[in-house]
């Protein structure tokens, strides 16, 4: 028995026999030609019949999985629309006199390099989108047949990657599990194999090799485990496992509609965490209460250049409609640290986690910030926001805040559009600074959010992105505990309520210890909500210094 290990992106266990897909590479030459004009009309051709392709993919997609996952070809027929692109491939066939495919190839490969710089896996994975439009062009260019893969039987079909038309292209019915050498969290393969409920692992390195073809296989999309020609014990044991999760998925869809209410008929409010409108269909069918936590951040991370006011506006309102009134908490930029993008031309820094990042950003850009928070103003009026301001140490930064509140809506004033006067103005408790001042930033603002990811690594002065420490580290530790105690005593004495929005919220043995010191809300994500749920539904909350005194809280 062979054990490859990947990145979960879909739970379930399936058996079946491995089948890796094939595809053909097509080469593409560089060559000199005489008629620069004859190239760039075979190009415009091939983009009028990739354009026709692309609709048809759309369609299908639409009709098979819905609006959100269909826009995956919508970004595609918007890069095939760019005048950027279009310039920069008739630009290598004009002005240096080469070939249209190669001309294609090299403007993708140079779009492909710029997108590599930007350290966001969401990002990167979106050079799938270019390599599937290469591809479609230079079929169309050089007049080559399709190579469409069949799945004839069913099984697991194994991949270095898949780019989205392949993945729409293979028969749903045969495909028992999705499993990629490359890819990540955000690439296609791993984002409608959470669609099709398909029981999915990506990034399993180049262990996944095509001598395994035709070989009985195991994936565990749980722990994103892939078993080759696993033994008798390992069988029995992975589907027992299989047997075990089916039954809690069960149990847990019975929850939806329940409240989230303890034994002692203490309730709390359970939100979503999300990165944009493609996260809303999953927020909905896990029965969210709202959404607690949207990172606008990637609207940002997701284009080249700047987001307009419009399309911030766009995005912010069609989240609001589809939650129909549920609460939204949308958080300001959050950039810096661990998120960075070129064209904000932030300084390299010696220690980014502590550096320029987050509100210190927005703050010193007035001008890009505000266009953020006129786009929030404009679309409060379909639905029930919160704006949320990352990483506050003092009071002094909330009074900036509001002052470019009030500005953007003067700007509006004039321009007679329309905004909510019921906003509401939340900050992230993340530093143990906004911890000590907490009793006097509680009389600034309507609501704290405390993030547990930064806290905990400011207040342990621990890495969060070293997994060498991971392992030395205590458990939940003691002090990160007290200050979050400390947080809620003071937000209630000001008659403002507290959430967590970070990883530990998720984390159902800590759940007791949350409901005794007092959140009135936690956000995770969506797919951690009914387990969430069914943990406080167990739980009695009559006892509560007990409870935090086992916790060592006081």
């Amino acid at each position: 028995m062979i054990v490859l290990k990947g990145k979960p992106i879909f739970g379930g266990i399936t058996k079946g026999k491995i089948i890796f897909f094939h595809k053909k590479e097509t080469v593409v030459s560089k060559c000199e030609v005489k008629d620069p004009q004859f190239e760039i009309d075979k190009y415009e051709s091939a983009k009028r019949c990739a354009l026709e392709e692309i609709q048809k993919l759309y369609d299908c997609t639409f009709e098979n999985l819905g609006r959100e996952d269909a826009g995956i070809f919508l970004i595609q027929q918007m890069i095939l629309g760019d005048i950027d692109f279009d310039n920069a491939v008739k630009e290598i066939i004009l002005s240096e006199g080469l070939n249209a495919d190669f001309a294609v190839a090299q403007t993708v490969r140079n779009y492909s390099t710029m997108l590599g710089k930007i350290d966001s896996e969401y990002i990167k994975s979106r050079s799938a989108d270019l390599k599937d439009i290469c591809d479609r062009l230079i079929k169309h260019i050089l007049h080559l047949s399709g190579n469409k893969f069949k799945l004839t039987e069913k099984a697991i079909v194994c991949a270095e990657d898949l780019v989205p038309s392949e993945t729409m292209g293979l028969d749903r019915k045969n495909v028992l599990a999705l499993c990629t050498k490359y890819g990540s969290a955000n690439s296609h393969a791993a984002i409608l194999a959470r669609t099709m409920n398909i029981p999915a692992i990506t990034g399993i390195g180049c262990g996944l090799t095509e001598d395994f073809n035709g070989k009985t296989a195991i994936a565990d999309g749980y722990d994103g485990t892939l078993y080759i020609e696993p033994d008798e014990k390992t069988v029995k044991r992975l589907f027992e496992k299989e047997e075990k999760e089916a039954k809690k998925r069960e149990l847990l869809r019975r929850l939806k509609g329940r409240k989230n209410i303890t034994l002692d008929k203490t309730e709390i409010k359970i939100f979503a965490n999300i990165s944009g409108l493609s996260d809303v269909d999953s927020v909905i069918e896990n029965d969210a209460g709202g959404i607690g936590l949207f990172r606008s951040e990637f609207l940002y991370l997701e284009n080249d250049c700047f987001p307009n006011e419009e399309q911030q506006f766009f995005n912010y309102r069609r989240v609001l409609e589809r939650m129909q009134g549920k609460p939204v908490v949308v958080r300001t930029l959050d950039l810096g640290a661990d998120k960075s993008i070129d064209y904000f031309g932030l300084p390299q820094e010696k220690n980014p986690a502590l550096g320029f990042r987050s509100v210190r950003i927005c703050l010193n850009d007035p001008d890009m910030f505000k266009t953020q928070l006129r786009a929030l103003l404009r679309a409060s009026v379909y639905g029930n926001l919160s704006i949320l301001i990352p990483m506050i140490i003092d009071i002094e930064e909330i009074r900036q805040v509001k002052e470019l509140i009030n500005q953007a809506k003067k700007e509006l004033d004039l321009r007679m559009q329309d905004y909510s006067n019921n906003i509401k103005l939340g900050i992230m408790i993340e530093t143990p600074a906004a911890v000590m001042l907490s009793d006097l930033l509680a009389k600034e603002v309507d609501f704290f959010s405390i993030g547990t990811n930064d806290l905990e690594q400011y207040t342990l002065a621990a890495d969060r992105q070293n997994s060498m420490i991971d392992c030395t580290l205590p458990h939940h530790h003691t002090a990160l505990l007290r200050m979050i105690n400390m947080v809620c005593i003071n937000a209630h004495r000001e008659g403002i309520p507290v959430g967590i929005c970070g990883e530990l919220g998720a984390d159902c043995s800590l759940t007791e210890a949350f409901l005794a010191i007092g959140i009135d809300e936690i956000s995770v994500n969506p797919s951690n909500i009914l387990a969430l749920r069914s943990k406080i539904r167990t739980l009695n909350l009559s006892c509560k210094q007990e409870i935090l005194k086992k916790y060592g809280i006081t």
